[in-house]
């Protein structure tokens, strides 16, 4: 579907006021679901599939899905594989990692829905891989 002209000006205006053009989802989050071969540690290893279909069906669930909400997310490796499973939210660029439901519900409801961070489960930014 085109764009209409006045959502083109619309636009135009958020980017004259920002520096930045509107972002489709207002947040993003991306899980990180690599397995690597070998045993070697990744987040498959630490239920990652299952936290990502978790907050998956919360998302939706709190009526947060859709353009100008929240996107969840699949993702490959993101580098991080010393603190998995990993989690990380954009444009915000925090990261989270979880151990069990509890904590990905308090990441959708602080988060996603009312755009708190949950420090408790915040990654240390110098754990990489």
């Amino acid at each position: 579907m085109p764009m209409t002209e006045s959502k083109r000006d619309t636009e135009a205006a958020a980017v004259a006021k920002t520096g930045r053009a509107p972002s489709y989802y207002e947040r993003h989050i991306f899980f990180c679901l690599n397995e690597r071969k070998g045993g070697e540690e990744c987040c498959a290893q630490h239920a990652a599939l299952e936290g990502f279909e978790r907050c998956k069906t919360q998302v939706k669930a709190a009526g947060l899905s859709g353009p100008g909400k929240v996107r969840v997310n699949k993702a490959g490796c993101l580098d991080r594989c010393a603190a998995g499973p990993v989690a990380v939210v954009y444009p915000d660029a925090v990261w989270y990692s979880y151990v069990n439901n509890d904590d990905i519900d308090e990441i959708v409801e602080s988060h996603l829905k009312n755009g708190r961070v949950v420090e408790r489960l915040l990654v240390p930014g110098d754990l990489g891989r």
